[in-house]
């Protein structure tokens, strides 16, 4: 059983890690540019915004391995999914044309003219990413519905490979050496497409949906009905990070921080991120383990695994060789990630357990026992930002021990629905 359980969830991991790997990467050709301070703290801001603003689209994934498992309802799906891009870029449009952009990049933020110019450009730019990343999202969870998981992990190691080969070709041309906020972008772009065109090989290969039988169809209010409660959590989960942002932002040293900040998540999320694709096991795996005991101690060696994975790559030397030889930073900057990076230890365990409890949710269509969590994960990190800095932390390392607050409160409240 343990063998069945590593083989469908080891190609989600490695598509966790290849994603997380491909973002170091791209740090690291940005770090080699002009002005390299300066385009990380806009991208990392601009991103978290993006994310922010994708997180409604977040769940389709798991509402196709759900819901969609015949070709109508598939249709249906997409179409839902589809209307809900077209919302989605108009509200990205709206932070770059309107005013309420300006107040919410610029003002609020407290950030230079030239810093916001910079994120208004990414924002504008990756508007394209939308419906290729929605699209991708409806067709995984089909592949994972038929346990076709390895396709996922081709499609992310394809896309890594351009992305990769993006920011080689890049570095040298003038262009872009004139304008690096362009090297993200183009990485960007170019990943989510390959990303898509790997999915849909694999879906046309793969997925054969049956036609609807019967006059019993999925409804639009199912849809809503399965997706409101995941939808409002994961766009608490994604608002914590520009929430984070804005706080360190108005520091004296906000530039520098969210530069940190940059680096910092997507290294630190190597260790623990890959854990959420447990949530995938219960729907998957429930009839061959009915009362899921070897699932619950395969999330436990799971986060065994990710504690040591932790405590080797950010508590020893080998921090230096990633920060100074693989992201190339200088290392008074490298300095200053050592102490976020080494809390990440602590989001293994948490995480762990967030995701099983989610997986469960998602299986028995409790969906609507994870909607508290999200604020509460929100007011816990909102007060984590505020107490947290009369005990002296600041930049980077009270970004993520708020984030770790969150994270807590999150699956202390999920635990909490569950058990009724």
């Amino acid at each position: 059983m343990y063998f069945r359980l590593s083989r469908f969830l080891l190609p989600l991991v490695l598509t966790i890690i290849i994603q997380e790997f491909g973002g170091q990467f791209l740090n690291a050709g940005i770090a080699r540019l002009p002005n390299a301070t300066e385009t990380l703290a806009a991208y990392g801001l601009a991103w978290g915004l993006v994310l922010l603003l994708l997180s409604p689209l977040a769940q389709t994934a798991q509402m196709s391995l759900v819901l969609a498992d015949n070709r109508t309802d598939y249709a249906k799906a997409q179409r839902f999914v589809l209307a809900t891009v077209l919302l989605v870029a108009l509200a990205q449009l709206s932070l770059v044309f309107t005013p309420l952009g300006h107040w919410v990049i610029d003002d609020l933020h407290r950030i230079s003219a030239s810093l916001g110019d910079l994120v208004r450009t990414v924002l504008v730019w990756s508007v394209p990413v939308i419906p290729v990343r929605a699209i991708s999202w409806l067709m995984a969870g089909q592949l994972i519905r038929v346990k076709r998981t390895a396709v996922l992990s081709y499609a992310t190691a394809a896309s890594i490979a351009v992305g990769i080969g993006l920011v080689f070709a890049l570095l040298p041309v003038e262009a872009i050496r004139a304008r690096p906020i362009w090297l993200p972008l183009a990485a960007a772009l170019g990943m989510a497409l390959t990303e898509w065109g790997v999915l849909a090989l694999g879906f046309r290969r793969y997925v054969h949906l049956a036609e609807g039988q019967g006059a019993r169809t999925l409804r639009y209010r199912e849809i809503v009905n399965f997706l409101w409660p995941l939808v409002l959590t994961v766009s608490v989960q994604e608002f914590s990070r520009p929430l984070i942002n804005l706080f360190i932002a108005r520091q004296s040293d906000g530039a520098l921080a969210l530069a940190v900040l940059t680096v910092v998540y997507s290294l630190g999320q190597w260790t623990f991120r890959w854990q959420n694709e447990m949530k995938n096991l219960p729907a998957a795996f429930h009839t061959e383990d009915p009362d899921l005991l070897h699932m619950r101690r395969f999330m436990v060696l799971c986060s065994l695994l990710s504690i040591s994975i932790s405590l080797a790559l950010f508590w020893t030397p080998v921090r230096d060789l990633l920060l100074i030889g693989l992201v190339g930073v200088e290392p008074a900057f490298a300095i200053q990630t050592y102490i976020p990076l080494q809390i990440f230890v602590a989001f293994s365990p948490v995480v762990a357990l967030r995701s099983w409890l989610y997986g469960l949710a998602l299986w028995r269509r409790r969906t609507r026992v994870v909607a508290p969590s999200g604020p509460l994960r929100l007011l816990a990190i909102l007060l984590a930002l505020l107490l947290l800095p009369l005990a002296g932390l600041h930049g980077a390392t009270l970004g993520v021990t708020a984030l770790l607050a969150g994270f807590s409160a999150e699956t202390a409240t999920v635990w909490w629905g569950m058990r009724g």
